[in-house]
């Protein structure tokens, strides 16, 4: 059933009060690819077992394959089912018109990255695209998150090893996230110390003494993207440091397509394939759910239902 606009803006106040409280307490929302109704069953499983406070989060592809009404009656069908504390997050939005569906579908966190589907966009561009939706997003209050420049690496499982030396020319610096808030207005800045999207060979490493020049440098949300394939310590520091929340993607999407792969074939006459899923492949993505809570410091933190 469609929010109403008086729900909406409840539950956008009640986010942003939340990021606030999770600053001050030194812990972070998980964000959590929703790519199908098993992985938000394994979130909200997840989030119940923990007693945490989560996020999901659907990227273009899943707004085309899903639908966004749907993706918020289907996280509002768990959250009541679970009696769990969880949060919408449009990631990625390509363009401004696809932000504010997402704010009228009533997501309360929406992620407006022009440079996604054009990575020349000028700097003028990407502030003036960004300012646009933070204007619009006051309709309900949802909290907008951006970034300066085009974010790399991708959803999948990469091969290649990470080039460091050229991934530091993409870093965020103290200076360039500060002047960006301010033009901007943005509630969260989506910071870039080495993380970058999907699932590497070797373990990613964070400039943590960037990440605190940067925290004292604004004074907004901060968020980190790409968090896969990412040591637990680096996350527990960067919470204490002041992030309040942390994308994942691809740690899920291997679990599951691992578990499902070793289900089937241990099942070769199975025909009910979603059967299957639901016996080992929600489990398997609930754990990796579960391991990122605990280094995020919010197991514990949700709301009493």
């Amino acid at each position: 059933m469609p929010q109403t606009l008086r729900q909406m803006r409840q539950n956008c106040a009640l986010a942003r009060e939340r990021m606030v409280q999770a600053r001050n307490e030194h812990w972070a929302f998980g964000a959590f690819n929703l790519d199908d109704e098993p992985t938000l069953r394994a979130v909200a499983q997840a989030a119940a077992a923990k007693k945490a406070p989560v996020l999901v989060e659907v990227s273009h592809g899943e707004v085309a394959d899903i639908g966004l009404d749907n993706v918020r009656d289907l996280v509002d069908n768990f959250k009541y089912e679970y009696g769990v504390e969880i949060y919408v997050n449009l990631d990625h939005s390509p363009s401004v018109e696809a932000a504010k569906d997402g704010i009228e579908a009533g997501f309360e966190f929406i992620h407006i990255d022009l440079s996604q589907a054009k990575h020349d966009a000028s700097d003028e561009e990407i502030i003036n695209a960004t300012k646009e939706v933070v204007a619009y997003a006051k309709l309900t209050g949802a909290l907008v998150e951006a970034e300066p420049h085009y974010f790399a690496g991708s959803s999948n499982l990469h091969t290649e090893e990470i080039d460091y030396d050229e991934i530091k020319k993409t870093f965020s610096t103290p200076e360039g996230a500060r002047d960006f808030v301010a033009a901007t207005g943005i509630d969260t800045f989506a910071a870039a110390i080495g993380n970058l999207h999907g699932k590497y060979p070797v373990p990613k490493i964070l400039d943590l003494e960037l990440l605190q020049r940067i925290r004292e440098a604004i004074d907004c949300n901060i968020s980190l993207h790409g968090g896969s394939g990412t040591p637990g310590h680096y996350f527990r520091d960067a919470v204490r440091i002041g992030v309040t929340k942390v994308n994942i993607n691809s740690d899920m999407r291997y679990a599951y397509r691992e578990a499902l792969e070793k289900v089937l074939k241990e099942n070769p006459d199975e025909i009910s394939v979603a059967k299957l899923v639901s016996k080992e492949v929600v489990q398997a993505v609930q754990a990796v759910v579960e391991s990122k809570i605990d280094d995020f410091n919010s197991s514990g933190k949700a709301l009493p239902t």
